[in-house]
């Protein structure tokens, strides 16, 4: 598993003014002054800019101490909508913005739906910096993101080498969890997990592609559980693991049904966030099991809904996750040394999480 390589553009202002044997005012010109160029010099200055691979000039030349554009960056390679709609997003969106107001700068959101190859949006954002918000690490616009000679923070994911990122210990939080299930005797236990990778997959994930995962807080959460429940004596690839590409509640329901419906012994769902197991809590109501009695339900996020709905849950502080990358990118102190900023997790033990059923319980039960 590679990480991406941090690349830089085949060519600058400088190098296409070189080329051309022009200043780089004339060429600044063909992009944003161009009645100051004849058509035939500016034609001959785009044209080469193309084949040298040049996207035009940087929106923004200076460092983010200067704040030309005023503007900080949010990629996140999700519909638009997702970020007003999914609460953990929501948090973290509310968390940048203050951090945002507090510098006195915007915020531009650069989304990037899923399986779109296009980065022209990334390439065209005049920003200062960029807050890249849980992508995998094989996305293109993340490696148009790094391209770019502004300041970049990673929330959640991926891990990239030289760059700052603000997180939680998703290994620390999930194995405190998976802890807290075999504490009350749950052997039988299946996984519901949001998307692995870039391809959709809305069906059982093998231990392969597993490991494989583009998305490393997933992976890193998946290989958590298991390492946690071989200790256990149980073996993983007998734990069924099933994928949801979109996040919804419904596609958590979705999810439970599929495993629940091929491995009806299970005592324990597992959901890596709280939205699927939302879902996961509803299916369970539909075919009338008993939660706990007959299934435990857990999650992850600790947002508002999983709070109502009583679901023992990993808690993270989503808004401070915000603050703290838009405090990241807007210090203006001069910071060689990449930063890595771990957020505090709690275990918050609800009412979805208990015992598991006996076989007795199983036999007469509802």
């Amino acid at each position: 598993m590679g990480r991406p390589i941090r690349t830089r553009r085949q060519a600058t202002l400088a190098s296409l003014a070189a080329e051309l044997g022009v200043s780089r005012t004339t060429v600044s010109n063909a992009y944003n002054r161009p009645d100051q160029l004849s058509p035939e010099l500016r034609r001959r200055v785009l044209e080469t800019a193309r084949r040298l691979g040049y996207p035009g000039p940087d929106p923004v030349a200076r460092s983010l101490r200067t704040r030309t554009a005023g503007a900080v960056g949010l990629l996140l390679t999700e519909n638009l909508s997702y970020a007003f709609r999914d609460p953990a997003a929501v948090g973290v969106l509310e968390g940048l913005a203050l951090a945002c107001e507090d510098a006195g700068v915007g915020l531009h959101l650069v989304p990037a739906s899923p399986g779109r190859e296009d980065v022209a949006a990334v390439n065209r954002a005049g920003v200062d910096g960029f807050v890249v918000y849980s992508v995998p690490d094989d996305d293109p616009h993340l490696a148009a993101v790094l391209s770019r000679p502004v300041p970049t923070v990673v929330i959640d994911q991926p891990a990239i080498e030289g760059v700052d990122r603000v997180g939680p210990d998703d290994a620390a939080a999930i194995t405190e969890l998976a802890g807290h299930l075999v504490d009350l005797g749950h052997r039988q236990v299946g996984v519901l997990c949001m998307r692995l990778s870039r391809d959709r997959n809305d069906d059982f994930a093998s231990v392969e592609r597993q490991r494989a995962a583009h998305f490393h807080v997933q992976r890193t959460r998946l290989a958590a559980l298991a390492k946690t429940f071989e200790a256990a004596g149980v073996a993983w690839n007998t734990v069924p693991v099933v994928e949801r590409f979109e996040h919804t509640v419904d596609e958590g329901a979705s999810g439970a049904r599929q495993l629940l419906d091929a491995y009806p012994q299970v005592t324990a769902l597992i959901c890596t966030s709280d939205i699927l197991a939302l879902g996961a809590l509803a299916e369970a109501g539909r075919r009338g099991l008993r939660v706990p009695a007959d299934l435990t339900v857990t999650g992850f996020d600790g947002i508002a809904e999983a709070t109502r709905a009583g679901l023992t849950t990993v808690h993270q502080p989503v808004l401070e996750k915000g603050k703290a990358a838009g405090k990241l990118l807007l210090a203006t102190n001069e910071q060689m040394t990449p930063r890595v900023v771990t957020l505090p997790t709690e275990l918050r033990v609800g009412a979805t999480s208990g015992p598991p059923r006996t076989a007795e319980e199983l036999w007469f039960g509802p």
